[in-house]
């Protein structure tokens, strides 16, 4: 399994899993990453929950954090873009 510096990635109590990315805290706004799976905007859960998606269907997982890989998502994108490919079935 690859490691992101400043990413967080944990299991959560009903197998999914709940993906964080360092950086300042906010009290009036959120401070969520933009999560797209499969080029689809997904709103994660509570502490970054990502109940939806079994992990067992990510082929593979990118974090943008840096300001010029994230500036194609705009003011979405402040807080890090996570990319999730999901494995597609071939039809």
């Amino acid at each position: 399994m690859s490691r992101f510096p400043g990413v967080w990635i944990a299991r959560t109590a009903d197998g999914g899993i709940a993906v964080r990315i360092r950086g300042g805290t906010s009290l009036s706004s959120s401070n969520k990453p933009l999560i797209l799976v499969d080029n689809v905007p997904f709103e994660s859960g509570p502490n970054g929950s990502l109940s939806g998606i079994v992990p067992g269907d990510i082929k593979s997982i990118e974090v943008l954090k840096d300001a010029a890989e994230t500036a194609m998502y705009g003011v979405r994108g402040a807080n890090g873009v996570i990319v999730i490919k999901t494995k597609r079935p071939d039809y």
